[in-house]
Order: C-alpha cells, then structure tokens, then sequence
C-alpha cells in the first residue's frame, strides 16, 4: 500500500488554560503483562505526561525513581510485576492542560496520510518537534492527544529530527507499539530519505558504517559526534546517487539504524553535509528560496503489527523542496 501527501511547514501558536498545580504524592507502580519489555524511560514518559522529559530523566539518574527498591537506568527492560517508585512531583497536567483552536486541529488532522485500527501515519512537516520538551511547548504526539482525544493511547513508534519532514508513525495500541518495536529492534524495518548534499557526487553507491556519540555544547544543545569511544553507537548508512547539480547532489539514503542525527553527521563527515543544516555544516550557500534543512523522510517499510500484510508508505517532497529542485535544474 503506498498513501502520499503534499507536506507543507506548519506554524502553530498553542495556547494554555491556568488552574493551580498539584503535588502528587509518592506513587507505586506495578507492571502488567502489557507492558513487558518497554524501556524504562519510555514507559514513564507515557505514564508522566504533566512531566518534562528532562525532569523524568533526572528522576531516573539521580535514583528518585526506583524499580524493585534498587536504582535502574533509563534502558532498563520493564519485566512483568516489576514496582516503580515514583518520587512526589508537582503534576501541571491542569495548569498545563493545552488546546487547539479549530484551524490548528484540522491541520493537524490534515497532515494523517493513512490511519486504520493500529496506526497513524503522519506527514511531519519540517520544523515540527515530535514530542515537547527542551522549550517546546507541544510537539507533534502531544497535538494528536488533544485534537484526537478519542484515541486512550497514541504514541510514537519512532523519531524524526525536528528539522526533518516526511514519514512519522504513529501507534493506536500498545500491542502493535510493542511489536512494531521489536521490528525496529531486528532491523526489519526499511527507512530511506531523500536528501539534497552540498558537492557533486563521485562515489557510485557508498556505505558509511562510522559509530557515533551523543554530545552536548556549552548551551546545552545537543551534537552528535564520530567516536569510538564508550557511549558511542554503531550506525550504518547507505547513499545513491539519484542527480548531481553544478554544486549539489540529491541522494537517497537507506540507513539500518536510528541514531540521533545520524544521516546528518554521516553525510558531514564524508564532507557532503546536508544543505542547510545549521548544526553541522553552518555558514553554507544554500539554494534561494530554501529555509529548512533538506532532508525528507520519504519511504517507510513496515510489517502490519496485527496483519498478515506489509506496508509500503510514501510521501512526496513537499513543494518548497521540489521548487528547490525545479530552480536547480
């Protein structure tokens, strides 16, 4: 099955109802068969929702938060009748409590390319943040919450860069999350993007397979580096050429892992960055009339978590990207 699109950049102004905060108090939880093998972090993300992803993090690391009396690290597998600790927090779900107006909502809505019992695919545009967090008051997740409140339980299956556009998946049970994550997990899932490169590309068909670790600047933004050094993760990514321009190249690339940022360093360090990435290649020439990194999600291989059928999703560039192209022609 492939569903496309035509994706375009959305701004949002979200708004906030003011009610006093609450303090909650300490809580034990106790995990259910439904929720074997979630990560420990995820699973209170989804369990915390009033809380900032830092402010969960911290909990964990600084051991306010326990599993079985005895600290955990944020990877920890969840194991059936596992009891978590959580420490006292002020809960600003009320305070906090966010809504849309009617336009936002159906653009919000408008952006879903296919949805069924299981799963959402959506259309993220550039400049979207999949979750909040980090000064970002809502992300995508968050804004399906409130525009679908019918749905009990929506969550992420995987990530996107806030600066990139295209497939983002979306889970309705937590059934097909798991599974869908065991796939991810076994590298059965195929993720390719589309990518305009500054340079002409000489290489033929070129694998990098370069591990990478997840730094942090003065500021506090984060920034991913080549290393082999501990904390760093494999990663492997694959380029083709698809047309070269006098000073550019547009490439699909296929990667066979998630890392934070990994097209974007990897394609840095062979020294064709990725135009208009202002993270790792700043101060570049970009094409006129190109004010988002050109990077797209383009393609997404999925077996149905609770079908017997494989799913093949696609959506196009949008049309500042293919306006992009048109001028370089």
């Amino acid at each position: 099955m492939v569903q496309h699109i035509d994706s375009e950049l959305i701004f949002f102004d979200i708004f906030s109802m003011n009610n006093s905060n609450k303090k909650k108090p300490v809580q034990l939880l106790k995990v259910s068969e439904d929720m074997v093998d979630r990560r420990l972090d995820n699973f209170l993300i989804g369990e915390l929702k009033s809380l900032p992803r830092s402010r969960i993090y911290r909990m964990i690391r600084s051991g306010e938060v326990r599993v079985n009396k005895g600290r955990a690290k944020p990877s920890y597998r969840l194991l059936e009748g596992d009891q978590i600790r959580v420490p006292p927090y002020i809960d600003t779900s009320e305070k906090g409590q966010k809504r849309l107006f009617a336009s936002q909502r159906d653009l919000i809505i408008n952006q879903i390319v296919y949805e069924d019992d299981y799963l959402i695919l959506f259309n993220k545009p550039s400049g979207m943040a999949v979750h909040g967090g980090s000064g970002i008051n809502l992300g995508v997740i968050e804004m399906l919450r409130i525009a679908r409140p019918e749905n009990r339980f929506l969550e992420l299956a995987h990530r996107l860069d806030r600066e990139t556009s295209g497939c983002l998946l979306i889970v309705k049970k937590r059934s097909a999350l798991r599974k869908l994550h065991e796939q991810f997990r076994e590298g059965t899932v195929h993720k390719s993007y589309i990518a305009l490169l500054h340079g002409r590309w000489e290489h033929g068909d070129k694998t990098i397979n370069l591990p990478l670790k997840v730094t942090h600047r003065k500021n506090g933004e984060r920034f991913v580096i080549v290393s082999d050094s501990s904390g760093s993760k494999s990663a492997l990514t694959h380029f083709f050429l698809q047309q070269n321009f006098s000073e550019y190249c547009l490439m699909n690339i296929v990667i066979e892992t998630g890392r934070t940022h990994q097209i974007r360093v990897h394609a840095a360090e062979i020294n064709y960055p990725i135009v208009s990435d202002e993270r790792y290649a700043p101060n570049l020439k970009s094409p006129v009339g190109l004010r988002r990194l050109f990077l797209h999600a383009a393609e997404l291989k999925i077996q149905h978590p609770e079908k017997e059928k494989h799913f093949d999703f696609s959506i196009p560039l949008s049309r500042e990207l293919k306006s992009v192209l048109k001028q370089l022609k």
